[in-house]
């Protein structure tokens, strides 16, 4: 046991996902598109727990004076929306899938060299299939993303779930860990 461990009593400390790793939507959207024949919908959103302090807020809003200035160049625009759970959500628009992902992955950048990493929950890229939608959540905590396929009210389509984690597990970290595919019902995407 360290000298951290200690401290924590014996409490892990939660390990910094890699980033990087959130990337790998950009690969996979080539065998999404190609290979499933599915539709990205134009939209990502990026989910995260809000501090009521001025420090984290400013972090936020660099963030977002960031991305308005890029939006020049890419033509996203950029939503907000807070949850009934009290998280914020971010979520962007924008035709060109990659300029989706850079934009999410700016806005966990922000907040992780802000040192509010632990803070950032998920990324959520939604997809269509069959006039079906298919979401991909990456989990920031854990640096894996799942599929997650609603059906209705607070329902999902397990199987499909299951199919698409075989078919995207070369393109894409997939967590393992089935009981830790949470849903996001009534995610502003």
């Amino acid at each position: 046991m360290g000298f951290l461990d200690s401290i924590l009593g014996g409490r892990k400390k939660l390990q910094q996902a890699d980033s990087d790793r959130l990337f790998a939507m950009s690969t996979a959207a080539v065998t999404l598109e190609t290979g499933l024949g599915m539709k990205s919908k134009g939209v990502a959103a990026i989910v995260f727990q809000q501090i009521a302090n001025a420090d984290f807020k400013q972090i936020v809003s660099d963030a977002e004076e960031l991305l308005k200035s890029a939006a020049k160049d890419t033509g996203t625009t950029i939503d907000q929306a807070d949850d009934d759970y009290g998280y914020h959500w971010i979520v962007f628009h924008d035709d060109d899938f990659d300029d989706l992902v850079t934009s999410v992955n700016t806005v966990a950048g922000e907040l992780q060299a802000g040192g509010y990493g632990d803070r950032v929950l998920a990324a959520v890229f939604p997809w269509e299939e069959d006039g079906k939608q298919v979401d991909l959540i990456y989990n920031f905590k854990r640096g894996r993303f799942y599929p997650f396929v609603p059906t209705g009210d607070k329902e999902r389509d397990t199987e499909r779930e299951l199919q698409l984690k075989a078919q995207l597990q070369q393109d894409m970290p997939i967590e393992p860990e089935l009981e830790r595919w949470f849903p996001l019902w009534d995610a502003p995407v």
